[in-house]
């Protein structure tokens, strides 16, 4: 990926005046200065992806995967294939430009009256460690591929799609012989995922995981896992955390103590790090995709019993290393973007890396960012009520959605996900669950929530009554969110047919 420039060491044939000669001099003189001073300059964010930025720190990415972009700022390739239930055709999908954002028209069109998912995350290393879905048609299991549609993005106003991982979706790759470290020798991997979609199932890993898909005992692993478990405790707050998975256990920092720089990372584009010498030390970094740079979570010794590591270099994504020929996936996430490479990074790289992140622009500059819709969490006050839509904490799908008075409470924290179809999902910030129609059509039925499946009852159009106010109707029955005129806490949130009345009318304030 690196250039280099040769300058000759033989003068210009026929210069025989001393003005010539002197002109030839300071031309040489120039090019040596411009050749030095482009070999000092750092890399730019221009044209420069994060595996560029580990090769200049010495640590190529020996794996390269991402569903939104190009790794590398001279990639032009593939970023991952699409099969369509109407006729199982495959379709792979690209970039719009060299070191672009990747063509969602092209799945768009392709995927257009039926439903798509991903098979294959292609890896843009060069090594050959494509991930393939576990299970039947894919690398072998009993898993099946994520669908493909689930959520789509903006980055910098370019439209894309996630990987969007639910249990039962995982991908994997033997790459013990396509350059992913074995043993004890060091490497380090990054990911970009969500702090809004995540549980506590095992396990959301992307990482280097065993050849043989079980486990095989301490250190044959080493993933980064981003969940809401905590095996061993040492946790801080409710989570999702950035952990290390290094098989027989999740690891929040060196031991089973409690580590006081773990820290939460609900964000909506979470930066996870985690680099690993092979033999005494291993460090845990995470950030906000979007802005700033990264926390150290941990820095320090290996836990006992895991020096040195015995690494085994296939990759996994989505899934524990035990999983998937027999034993059940329960993970759920979603992965944007990740690497990993060969060696231990510096600090510096992964200072890098974090800001090339920042400048691709998740969910800014289009239809991911809502349109003034708030990107993160975000109440949803009823005009007339001045009451806040409520999940009242219940985790029980078919549960009814209430009305409350706002505290700051997570119960009452929303986070409206643009699917890129004009709708959104509405995502409660406790339970995880989105706001559902349940098919109900006849006015006053009670508004529900559920888990995700897709369906156009969980799917929301937001229509703008200018002043900051929205009509919020749903997808599959096109009646509209009502908080039924009531002012008192705990009331109900019905279904109406869009009317004049305040009662159907919200405003979303980031919070």
């Amino acid at each position: 990926m690196q250039r280099s420039s040769v300058l000759s060491d033989h003068p210009a044939r026929g210069a025989h005046s001393p003005a010539v000669i002197a002109a030839s001099m300071l031309t040489a003189l120039a090019a040596v200065l411009t050749t030095v001073v482009t070999w000092m300059a750092p890399a730019s964010a221009a044209g420069t992806g994060p595996c560029d930025l580990y090769a200049s720190g010495g640590t190529p990415c020996v794996a390269a995967h991402s569903t939104v972009r190009a790794l590398y700022g001279s990639y032009n390739g593939n970023l991952y294939q699409v099969r369509r239930s109407s006729d199982n055709a495959t379709k792979n999908i690209g970039v719009l430009s060299t070191g672009g954002v990747a063509d969602a028209a092209t799945q768009d069109s392709f995927c257009a009256g039926t439903t798509c998912v991903i098979t294959v995350v292609y890896d843009q290393s060069g090594h050959g460690n494509d991930l393939w879905y576990q299970g039947p048609g894919g690398v072998g299991g009993s898993d099946t591929p994520a669908k493909a549609t689930s959520e789509s993005l903006t980055l910098n106003g370019s439209r894309a799609y996630s990987l969007y991982i639910n249990p039962g979706n995982s991908y994997w790759r033997d790459g013990h012989l396509t350059g992913v470290p074995t043993g004890s020798a060091p490497e380090g991997m990054y990911m970009v995922t969500s702090g809004t979609h995540v549980n506590n199932g095992c396990c959301f890993d992307y990482g280097n995981s065993e050849t043989s898909r079980k486990a095989d005992g301490p250190g044959a692993m080493d993933s980064i896992n981003f969940s809401t478990s905590c095996w061993f405790g040492g946790c801080s707050g409710s989570g999702p955390w950035v952990q290390a998975d290094l098989e027989w256990g999740l690891y929040p920092g060196g031991s089973t103590s409690w580590n006081p720089n773990q820290r939460a990372f609900g964000n909506r584009y979470v930066t996870a790090m985690l680099k690993n010498n092979g033999t005494s030390r291993f460090a845990i970094k995470g950030g906000d995709a979007q802005s700033g740079g990264l926390t150290t979570l941990w820095d320090g010794s290996l836990p006992n019993g895991y020096s040195p590591m015995k690494k085994q270099g296939a990759i996994i994504l989505g899934s524990g290393g035990d999983c998937c020929n027999g034993n059940t996936n329960l993970s759920a996430g979603t992965f944007y973007e990740g690497a990993i490479v060969s060696g231990y990074p510096s600090d510096a790289t992964e200072n890098a890396v974090q800001a090339n992140l920042v400048a691709a622009g998740y969910g800014s500059g289009g239809g991911g960012s809502g349109g003034g819709i708030p990107t993160g969490w975000a109440k949803i006050a009823n005009v007339t009520s001045g009451l806040t839509l409520d999940s009242g904490g219940n985790v029980s799908s078919g549960s009814a959605l209430k009305q409350w008075g706002y505290d700051g409470s997570t119960n009452l924290q929303w986070q409206l996900v643009d699917l890129g179809n004009g709708y959104y999902r509405i995502v409660n910030r406790t339970n995880g669950m989105v706001a559902d129609s349940w098919g109900n059509t006849a006015n006053g039925a009670s508004c529900l929530q559920a888990a995700w499946n897709g369906g156009n009852n969980q799917q929301w159009r937001l229509n703008s009554l200018g002043n900051g106010r929205y009509q919020i109707i749903n997808r599959g029955t096109g009646t509209a969110l009502d908080g039924a005129g009531s002012s008192s806490n705990g009331s109900a949130t019905v279904l109406w047919t869009p009317n004049s009345s305040t009662n159907n009318e919200w405003t979303i304030t980031a919070v």
